[in-house]
């Protein structure tokens, strides 16, 4: 017969106890019971693990038994708690890679809700732009990605989560900052024009003459929103990147309705996903249809 947990269980709890029926009101079981599962184990071994049957006393054999027991079941122990913590949700490590103005603006709330919810799970978080946060999902290097997705992904589920619209981004300064009124492709004309990755999600062909001709084309956001604001120049952008810096920059919308953009969540399926993958899935959703009106769930 094979060592089983129980039996050192029961060893332990005789040991530490100094007699059967103690350990037996510690395990819940009867003294009968204890004294056999005892017996099991040392016929196993085919050396006695205490000195007197009174078993107030370790045999060599058993002091040495005691401690690798002891060593073993608290690891067990500890192995079955994470087990069950990660089941429900406590614990384990969630990854998530966002586009810069969800992970600026969504996310922080996000976060601030599901680590008061969940203390012992760590978070990982990358910004980066949509093509990068496709291909982290595709190589498996991240459980949650929020993007504007062109493609299908094998293996992982796509949800909407907010239609995000374009518009003129220029400095206070700027003629085309002052009026009001949705702006038409042509007011582009002759202005110098400061082109970005996010545009080439417009198709109107107004806009894509002027998209190729631009002298300057910035990909990082952060810069290109510092020479906007320098006045050196206007751009296009959809209104979440604004959302970082809403007052330092005006943002006019399009007379082209079609000018939108959709961030979406890529995640795993379910049945494949931790249980906090899950829930920090659900607070994106909720957290996303409270901050912006044109939600799509």
């Amino acid at each position: 017969m094979a060592i089983k947990l129980d039996m050192l269980r029961c060893f332990v709890a005789v040991a530490e106890c100094g007699n059967l029926a103690d350990a037996g009101t510690r395990l819940s079981r009867s003294t009968a019971a204890i004294s056999m599962t005892l017996k099991q184990l040392e016929d196993h071994l085919q050396k006695s693990l205490f000195e007197t049957d009174r078993k107030s006393k370790l045999s060599a054999v058993g002091r040495t038994t005691f401690e690798l027991a002891q060593a073993e079941l608290r690891q067990f122990d500890r192995a079955i708690l994470s087990i069950e913590n990660f089941a429900q949700g406590g614990s384990g490590i969630v990854r998530i890679a966002s586009v810069p103005s969800v992970a600026g603006t969504v996310l922080p709330k996000v976060l601030e809700r599901f680590i008061a919810e969940n203390p012992k799970v760590h978070i990982e978080l990358r910004d980066m732009d949509s093509s990068n946060v496709v291909q982290a999902m595709r190589q498996d290097r991240i459980d949650i990605g929020i993007a504007t997705v062109t493609e299908n992904l094998q293996g992982a589920q796509l949800s909407p989560l907010v239609k995000d619209r374009f518009g003129l981004v220029c400095s206070h300064e700027h003629p085309l900052g002052k009026s009001s009124y949705p702006m038409e492709w042509t007011e582009l004309e002759g202005v110098t024009f400061m082109a970005n990755e996010l545009c080439g999600m417009i198709g109107a062909s107004e806009f894509q003459s002027i998209y190729q001709r631009a002298n300057l084309k910035v990909h990082n956001i952060v810069s290109l929103l510092a020479m906007v604001k320098a006045n050196l120049g206007v751009t296009v952008l959809p209104q979440t990147v604004l959302k970082l810096h809403p007052e330092e920059l005006v943002f006019r919308s399009l007379a082209d309705s079609q000018a939108v953009r959709t961030i979406d969540m890529l995640h795993r399926p379910s049945s494949i996903a931790s249980p906090a993958a899950d829930r920090l899935q659900a607070i994106i959703r909720e957290t996303t249809n409270g901050l912006y009106e044109q939600s799509l769930n």
